[in-house]
């Protein structure tokens, strides 16, 4: 049977989170909002919109928020040709790749920006598909983007794992009933990633890489996808 290797991007296989914060937060400045750079990532990893909302008092004025979102894009664009992958990501797709797995890139980034990702990451002969949260109503944390993915692929749930950095990708896999596995490479907490609902977490890519045999990776593929193993590293 098929099974299915959901990836994050951003945070996960690109080291770009804190290039989101920045521009985020110089997208905010412009339009006279005041923001904490730790309030924005933590709320890295949700759509643009319901960054927004997650970060500014909910009863503001709405009227800026297209504005903020073309600020950030801005911002961002000028990292584009900068932008890394992590240490080992495009061998872990290769890997998974090369043992059956179908690769999909689960992103809310789009076009120029997708393309800068997948430039960096450069295993595009390792992909099956991209799901793009414009593809679907509602991102992250809502299960949309994930069963987008498995949609693509004709994989079921119980046949995939996700791997992200953020509560939201956790949160998102617990409710699509997909095993995830976390990153800590997007700065947030191994404590926080297992509480919304990682069973395993890990250093990077390259730890995820060394450690697959044990991880989640290797459970769905004996036909259980309920333990994995949190690195020390």
């Amino acid at each position: 049977m098929d099974r299915a290797a959901l990836f994050d991007v951003d945070g996960t296989l690109v080291d770009s989170n804190h290039l989101h914060v920045v521009a985020w937060w110089e997208a905010f400045r412009q339009h006279g909002h005041r923001v904490a750079t730790h309030a924005v990532h933590r709320a890295i990893g949700l759509p643009g919109a319901q960054l927004i909302d997650h970060v500014l008092d909910r009863s503001r004025d709405r009227s800026d928020d297209g504005r903020l979102g073309t600020a950030h894009d801005t911002v961002y664009g000028t990292f584009h040709e900068r932008l890394e992958a992590f240490d080992r990501a495009g061998d872990l797709l290769r890997t998974l790749a090369g043992d059956g797995w179908k690769i999909v890139l689960v992103t809310s980034a789009k076009d120029r920006e997708l393309d800068a990702l997948r430039r960096a990451i450069d295993a595009d002969d390792a992909l099956t598909a991209t799901a793009s949260a414009d593809d679907v109503e509602e991102g992250k944390p809502a299960p949309d983007p994930l069963e987008h993915a498995l949609s693509l692929v004709g994989v079921p749930a119980d046949r995939a794992v996700f791997v992200g950095d953020s509560v939201w990708d956790m949160r998102a896999a617990r409710r699509a009933h997909v095993v995830c596995a976390g990153l800590l490479c997007g700065g947030i907490p191994r404590a926080d990633l297992t509480e919304a609902g990682a069973v395993a977490v890990y250093d990077d890519p390259a730890d995820l890489l060394a450690h697959l045999h044990t991880s989640p990776f290797g459970t769905v593929r004996a036909g259980t996808a309920t333990a994995g193993r949190s690195s020390d590293g």
